[in-house]
This record gives C-alpha cells, sequence and structure tokens, in this order.
C-alpha cells in the first residue's frame, strides 16, 4: 500500500473517531492528536470563527503554548490563517514562508517560533467558512503536492462536519435546561442540578426570589414589557453572583438562587449585595420608563435545615412567604 492510499485509509478512520461524539472537547482532541499521528508537524493549529465578530481564535494548539495564544484575535484577511477564512480557499506554501506577503509574523515574534512552511485549510459548513485548520512544517514534503489535497479536503469536510454537529448538540442541551423569558436556567435543571450536589455531600443554600409587586409594572405596561424587564432583573441578579452560583427562573416573576457551599451568613451576605443592587438600577431605561423595584427573599440550607431536595425547596418556600407577610424588601430563613 502506498503512502497515499495509508493516509487516504487513516483519514477515513479519522472521520469516523471525530463523528463518533458530539462532545466538542474530545472531538478538538482526537483532531490534534490523531492528526499529529498522521501527519508529522512541528506544529497543529485549530481556529474556529467567531461569527458575530469576524475574527479568527486560537481553539486548539499542538506545539506551542495555548496560554500565550488563547487570547489572540486573527482578522479576515489577516495573514495566511485569515486570508484563508476570507476567501474559503487553502493556501499551501512550500518553504521560504517569510518571503510570502500573505504571512503574519506575529506569533512567531510572540512565540519565538520559526515558521518555515504552511498547509491551510478552510473549514466550511454548508458552504460558510467556521473555521481553519493549519499545518506548520510538516516533515514529510510530499505533503505539498498536488495529489494530497482532496486529503486535506476531506479531512477537513470531517473536522468541520463533527464541529457542526457538536455544537447543535450543545445548542439543544441549552434549550432544555433554558428558559425563554429570561435566558437563565429552568426548573428542570434546578431539580436535577440541586440533587447532583446534595448526592455530592455538598452544603447548599437555596433561595427563593419574588418581586414585590410585579403585577403592578404587567398591569401598566403589559405583558411584553413585562417579560423584559424579568430578563432585566435576571441580568442584574446574575451579576451579583459568583461562577459556581445558578440562577433559575422558577416562573411568574419568582427565581431560585442555588448557592453550593455556602452557609447562611455567606448566603445574607450575598443577599443584601442583591437587594442593594436592586436599589441602585433602573428598569426599563430602554423604554423611558425608569423603574424601581425590590425584592423578597426567604432560603434555607441543606445540610443544615433539610435533608433532601424536597424538603429544601419547601422549607425555602415557606421562608419566602413569611417574608411576604413581613413585608415588602425583606431577607427571611429557616
Amino acid at each position: 500500500m502506498s503512502s497515499f492510499e495509508k493516509l487516504m485509509l487513516n483519514c477515513v478512520e479519522i472521520g469516523k473517531a471525530i463523528t463518533a461524539t458530539l462532545n466538542m472537547d474530545q472531538i478538538l482532541s482526537i483532531i490534534i492528536q490523531r492528526l499529529s499521528e498522521l501527519m508529522r508537524a512541528q506544529n497543529w493549529t485549530l481556529y474556529l470563527l467567531d461569527p458575530d465578530r469576524n475574527v479568527l481564535h486560537f481553539e486548539v494548539v499542538a506545539g506551542l503554548d495555548n496560554h500565550l495564544l488563547s487570547e489572540i484575535q486573527i482578522e479576515l484577511g489577516q495573514g495566511i490563517a485569515g486570508q484563508v477564512a476570507l476567501t474559503g480557499k487553502p493556501i499551501l506554501v512550500r518553504d521560504n514562508v517569510y518571503e510570502d506577503q500573505r504571512f503574519n509574523r506575529k506569533i512567531d515574534e510572540m512565540t519565538g517560533f520559526k515558521t518555515r512552511s504552511i498547509i491551510c485549510f478552510p473549514l466550511k459548513a454548508r458552504d460558510e467558512v467556521i473555521g481553519v485548520l493549519q499545518v506548520i512544517n510538516p516533515e514529510d514534503s510530499d505533503l505539498f503536492d498536488e495529489r494530497f489535497r482532496p486529503i486535506f479536503s476531506i479531512l477537513s469536510d470531517f473536522v468541520a462536519i463533527a464541529i457542526v454537529n457538536a455544537r447543535n448538540h450543545e445548542k439543544i442541551q441549552r434549550l432544555v435546561v433554558t428558559d425563554d423569558v429570561t435566558g437563565q436556567y429552568n426548573t428542570r435543571f434546578m431539580h436535577d442540578h440541586v440533587e447532583r450536589l446534595i448526592q455530592q455531600g455538598r452544603e447548599i443554600s437555596l433561595v427563593f426570589l419574588d418581586l414585590d409587586d410585579f403585577k403592578q409594572v404587567v398591569d401598566a405596561h403589559g405583558h411584553q414589557l413585562g417579560s423584559q424587564m424579568l430578563k432585566e432583573v435576571a441580568m442584574m441578579v446574575a451579576d451579583q453572583l459568583e461562577p459556581d452560583d445558578c440562577l433559575v427562573h422558577y416562573g411568574g416573576d419568582e427565581f431560585v438562587i442555588i448557592l453550593p457551599a455556602q452557609d447562611k451568613r455567606a448566603t445574607i451576605g450575598k443577599l443584601e449585595a442583591i437587594r442593594r443592587a436592586f436599589s441602585e438600577t433602573l428598569f426599563l431605561q430602554s423604554e423611558q420608563l425608569n423603574i424601581h423595584a425590590s425584592a423578597s427573599f426567604g432560603f434555607a440550607n441543606y445540610p443544615e435545615d433539610a435533608s433532601d431536595t424536597k424538603a429544601l425547596l419547601q422549607l425555602a418556600d415557606k421562608a419566602l412567604y413569611y417574608s411576604k407577610d413581613r413585608g415588602k424588601n425583606t431577607i427571611s430563613m429557616v
């Protein structure tokens, strides 16, 4: 079997491997690992295109320090990768790449790497470029021959298909656990997440938050602006939370905040910060309404107050009703 035939066979095997999973991290890991075994080179780089900003960013790099490159963005048309992303056509430079006017030395100057040759192919989905696959300084100079181009094209198609499938899967997964009105988590996620945290034996404070007099806003301005205000409230509350905290739209004007590894003292401190944020925020400013709002809070703690998810939710809900009975803008705990 010729080297070309072996390469084609391995190309098909790579395609099978990366299309057998919908996990993006696994796909990217398989791509770089298998390709680096298949065609030895000093550096493999996979860029993905940010469709909102029209820039390439380094997604996976083999042969260079990822930390040095993680914040770098490449404009369309900038350098060889940018040219490939812009035109959707491959670029191969066999040697003396510094003499190619399309080459950008910025990465080499930053990393100390010496680029001599490049094989750069676009990743396309439905004729739109979603990224770029780049091989730097391959050991086998035969890879620049015209007969190998179909193999790179096939590889690029496999990679693009796998990435699109993974993105679609992630989007569906987000929709399953995301609330349509606020963009925050929904109750399906809440029950699964709290149960998972309890099974891990982690302390949890669970908070019910209910907006005060929200019905007056809806009656005065309608359901559409009411929904917009709920979204603004959710964004404001989320800004007060830590990365491990979770905000859930429970329904209507009610939210749940899940605070892992936080006792009652820490919870009260966080809720006081949220209360201050309410007092300092005007909602529906884009509609020139400038509405003030406040909220009532009730919370309970696992394992101090409850032994399971059901009891934790019931106690936190009971504490919320106690806050509502005491008046507005109040925090209560079990």
